[in-house]
Formats: structure tokens, C-alpha cells, sequence
């Protein structure tokens, strides 16, 4: 069974919607954020307080447990579920912006993609049927085709190069799946050129995916330029099959996609920002370093119910940092999950209530006035 989409709820007043992602590991209720565990592990975290903070679905990247472990390896543990111990929804990037943004050398041919590992300096050639085995050995419940993403700024030539590429890799990624087995999404490419965005989006819908990403945003471009192309894409997207902002994770970008009609986000943002002392809350963004919180006895967010908010105060949090305790690292990446998964049930609450535009101005008011910094 690959995984099968339902809208239960659209709001009354904006473009938001609520829906039920059924996948072989399990329902996704969306909007949904993807905690990202790029080689297989979320790092600094369990599993379990993954799932304790309330993730349904997480994240993981054919291009990096391609290159270590390797598919064999595996294949050989029963799949990626059981290789890294998670028994809900997983979903593969087909590591096309990994092969843009982090290998040593790469170039991009009509047949396929060749690149050198960025850890190793070997080289690989992969083609779209390549990338679609490696998904399928790996298990993961919905998966991406290969695509070129193209860096910003960039040309109209060069933006409609990389999406027709993108559209000639996606129909032979369709005719190499086995669709009984996992969702495939197709990925709409073009930049920032609405022309070729809605070319690029008419052409995907008529492939027929299980659902569809919108790729390529996130690269650099302001944020208008960001909402403009999601608001585009997501408008000539099917009622019927969930949408995917690849890479989208700031806490506003959320907000404004699904105010725009967008389900599913995945980013590094909270681990990432959590490994280097900042803290994501409801009234903006806190660096744990600053010496103001030396002797700051609250919790890092009073509206946040985790495990961190309730048992540690922000003090704490910047004595471990100061102190280069691991626990700090570790603390403040469980934090930020947990802030942006119930961010996310926040919006499927209000989006329930038909409440989200009231939502959407009260959080972004409360969030850009740094009110508890």
C-alpha cells in the first residue's frame, strides 16, 4: 500500500487545510513537520523523545546513508526502519540538493547525475532508475525522484534546463517505482519564474503522483519571492494529494505556507540552531549564550510544555553551554523539535476551529515582538 491522502477539514478563511496522510507505518495528520535525520539519526536525540514530543513522520537522505553505510548494509538489517530502530512514516529525499550543495565535484547529464562524495572523494554516477532502487531497498514509505535544483540567482535558460531535466528524470522515475510499495512525489522545479513553475506543475499533476513537492524554494530568495512561488504552485496542485515545501523551516515560512495551502515541511533548522545555542519559542528566537540569561531563572518558553521548559531554567541551559556540556547541545535540539512539532498541532487545532487566520496574525505578532527575550 503506498500512502493514500484525505482533506478533512479546509478553513473558512484562508487556504489552509487539514488532512490524514495513511502511509504502511502509519497516519499522518497534517500540517505536518518532518524532524530531519539526514544519515539515518536525528542528531543528539533518541528515538523516543522524538516521538514523545509528538513526531509522526521524520525525514531521512538516500544521498548520505547511500554513501555511509551504503544500501547493502541496509538492506542486510531488514530496511531503514529497523537499521535505525523508528517504526513510523519515513521519507526519503532522493539527495539532489545534497548533490547540489555538498559534493566536491558534480555534473549534471541528461541520463543522470555524476558527483564526488563530499567524504571520501569517490565517484558515482546515479541515474533517476538508480535513485528510485536505492529508495525502494531503503523502505522508506514515500520518496523522491532525482531532480536538479538550481541555485538563485539564476538565469530563465538555466532555470528551464534544470526543470526539464527535472521532468524528463520524474517520467522515468514513475516508470521505474513499484507503486504498490511506496508513495512517490513528484517535485515541481523552475525557480522563480512563475512561467516556468506553472509549466513545470501542470506537467507533474498530469504524471499523476501520490502527492506533490515543491522544490528549489529556500535556495537564497527573499521571502516574497518564497510565498509568491508557493502560493502558485500550490493553487495549480490537485485538492486531492498532499503538498510538500522541501526545506522550508523558519517558523513564520511555516505559517505562511500554510496559510498558502501547503501540508508537509522538513528542515534542520531546529536541531541545527539547537546545537549552536539558540532557542526557538512563541516570542521569537533566544540565544542562550548571552550573558543576560546568567542569572535568568525561567524556563526558555512559559507557553511550552517539554520536558526542557519544565525542568530547566535558562540559566542552566547557558551555564552547560558555557561549561561545553553536551547536555546543552542535546536539550536545547529537544526544545526546539518539540516547539516546532506543536507548532504544528497549534495550526491543525486552529485550521480545526477555522480559526487559523486569527492564529497566523496573533503568532507572527507575538514572535517578531521578542516579547520574552
Amino acid at each position: 500500500m503506498s500512502a493514500m491522502f484525505t482533506v478533512i477539514h479546509k478553513d473558512k478563511n484562508s487556504k489552509a487545510r487539514l488532512g490524514r496522510l495513511v502511509t504502511p507505518h502509519g497516519e499522518i495528520d497534517t500540517p505536518a513537520f518532518m524532524p530531519v535525520g539526514t544519515h539515518a539519526t536525528i542528531k543528539g536525540l533518541m528515538f523516543k523523545d522524538v516521538e514523545e514530543a509528538g513526531a509522526q513522520i521524520i525525514l531521512s537522505n538516500a544521498y548520505h546513508v547511500f554513501l555511509r553505510p551504503g544500501i547493502e548494509t541496509i538492506k542486510k538489517a531488514g530496511g531503514l526502519h529497523k537499521f535505525m530502530g523508528w517504526n513510523k512514516p519515513i521519507l526519503t529525499d532522493s539527495g539532489g540538493y545534497q548533490i547540489f550543495s555538498l559534493a566536491l565535484f558534480r555534473k549534471m547529464h541528461d541520463q543522470g547525475v555524476e558527483f564526488q562524495s563530499h567524504i571520501d572523494g569517490m565517484k558515482h554516477f546515479l541515474t533517476p532508475e538508480d535513485v528510485i532502487k536505492i529508495e525502494q531497498d531503503l523502505g522508506s514509505d514515500i520518496i523522491m525522484p532525482l531532480d536538479e535544483c538550481i541555485h538563485y540567482p539564476c538565469t530563465r535558460d538555466q532555470a528551464k534546463l534544470a526543470m526539464d531535466r527535472t521532468i524528463s528524470w520524474a517520467k522515468r522515475s514513475k516508470d521505474a517505482y513499484d507503486k504498490n510499495k511506496q508513495a512517490l512525489f513528484g517535485i515541481v522545479q523552475g525557480a522563480t519564474y512563475e512561467d516556468l513553475r506553472k509549466d513545470c506543475a501542470r506537467i507533474m499533476v498530469d504524471l499523476d503522483f501520490d502527492g506533490y513537492s515543491i522544490g528549489g524554494v529556500s535556495v537564497g530568495e527573499s521571502s516574497n519571492l518564497i510565498y509568491n512561488i508557493l502560493e502558485l504552485v500550490a493553487g495549480i496542485l490537485p485538492e486531492d494529494k498532499p503538498r510538500y515545501a522541501m526545506g522550508i523551516g523558519y517558523p513564520f515560512d511555516i505559517v505562511e505556507a500554510v496559510d498558502r495551502g501547503v501540508d508537509m515541511f522538513d528542515c534542520v533548522i531546529p536541531t541545527r540552531y539547537g546545537r549552536n545555542g539558540t532557542a526557538f519559542t512563541s516570542c521569537g528566537k533566544v540565544v542562550i549564550r548571552n550573558t543576560a540569561y546568567a542569572e535568568d531563572f525561567r524556563p526558555l518558553d512559559a507557553k511550552c510544555g517539554c520536558y526542557v521548559c519544565k525542568n530547566f531554567t535558562r540559566a542552566y541551559l547557558r551555564h552547560l553551554f558555557n561549561a561545553k556540556e553536551m547536555l546543552g547541545l542535546i536539550l536545547l535540539s529537544l526544545h526546539n523539535v518539540y516547539f516546532f512539532l506543536d507548532l504544528a498541532r497549534q495550526i491543525r487545532q486552529a485550521i480545526k476551529e477555522d480559526k487559523f487566520s486569527q492564529f497566523k496574525q496573533m503568532f507572527l505578532s507575538d514572535y517578531n515582538n521578542q516579547i520574552c527575550a
